[in-house]
């Protein structure tokens, strides 16, 4: 593939890692994607990820794709990934057409390391891991809540209805503009005193900050837990995140003018998101398909696409 000079509103149909070794360096002010989940769905294509025998493997080849993606980001950029876990067992869950014949998913004799069957593989958490033993600095851990969380059939344990955000960054000194909520009322907690002066110095000779009590009137630091429902989307695509996540992640990381990218951009949010925002986007998509369908909704929903 040849080199991408122009990082302006476009999505490059290639293979995540392909298409990242062909931008340029620190070309990119924020990272906002949602990976194939190991073990849960066939694309329908060949080579993508999320289909691997073992799920170490997946989260190897994850990783090697976010090693591109802090070359391309800047040095004050942010990155955040959203990743839901798998439980352990034979394959079976795998959806998708002719996804157990191609893929031969069939019941294989116990390695001696591998997690008993119905065992959360805890692979979000071993991406984190994996990334911050790579050179990352995760600064948050995100719960996205979702109070339309599709019904389960499961009854030895609790439904889930929840999946995670990391936050990471290339460097201790980035970009980031506070976001803020509103606040959970009664605010109880001040107890009638806005301000607290304290003056002096303790028993111990230490001096007394100056504490100041009073709630930011525009509301509050924004918390880690984010309540958005699912959304559907009239297209071919399964996964979808709601608008509302890649909005809160570009806002904070980034500001008019700068470039988004979407390693795994699907129908397309990311950047639809981005270009609604003010910014500039670029997507790379494995599946054709998948790339005729997010240039569409583009189209249709932002005018100087």
């Amino acid at each position: 593939m040849k080199k991408i000079r122009n990082i302006a509103n476009q999505v490059v149909c290639a293979d995540a890692l392909a298409g990242l070794r062909c931008l340029p360096d620190e070309c990119v002010q924020v990272c906002i994607t949602s990976p194939p989940y190991w073990g849960l769905r066939d694309y329908e294509h060949e080579g993508q990820l999320g289909l691997e025998p073992d799920f170490k493997n997946y989260i190897r080849k994850l990783c090697d794709i976010f090693d591109e993606v802090k070359r391309v980001l800047k040095k004050n950029g942010t990155c955040w990934v959203n990743l839901g876990d798998t439980y352990a067992g034979s394959g079976k869950g795998v959806s998708g057409k002719n996804s157990k014949e191609r893929f031969n998913f069939k019941k294989k004799p116990k390695e001696e390391n591998e997690l008993p069957n119905k065992c959360l593989c805890q692979i979000p958490n071993r991406f984190a891991i994996e990334m911050c033993e790579r050179g990352w600095i995760l600064r948050n851990e995100i719960i996205w809540k979702k109070p339309n969380a599709m019904p389960s059939s499961v009854m030895d344990r609790f439904t889930v209805n929840f999946e995670k955000v990391f936050f990471f960054v290339k460097s201790k000194n980035y970009y980031f503009n506070q976001q803020l909520e509103e606040y959970v009322s009664p605010l109880n907690r001040w107890g009638g005193n806005l301000v607290k002066r304290l003056k002096g110095s303790d028993k111990y000779g230490m001096k007394q900050r100056i504490r100041e009590y009073r709630p930011n009137e525009r509301g509050r630091n924004m918390r880690c837990v984010w309540k958005m429902n699912t959304t559907s989307f009239n297209g071919s695509h399964f996964a979808v995140f709601p608008e509302g996540l890649p909005e809160r992640c570009i806002k904070a990381g980034s500001c008019k003018g700068d470039a988004v990218l979407d390693p795994f951009f699907g129908s397309g949010t990311t950047g639809l998101v981005a270009k609604k925002g003010g910014r500039k986007f670029i997507g790379i998509e494995l599946n054709p398909e998948y790339v005729t369908l997010a240039e569409k909704r583009l189209r249709q929903e932002v005018l100087d696409i």
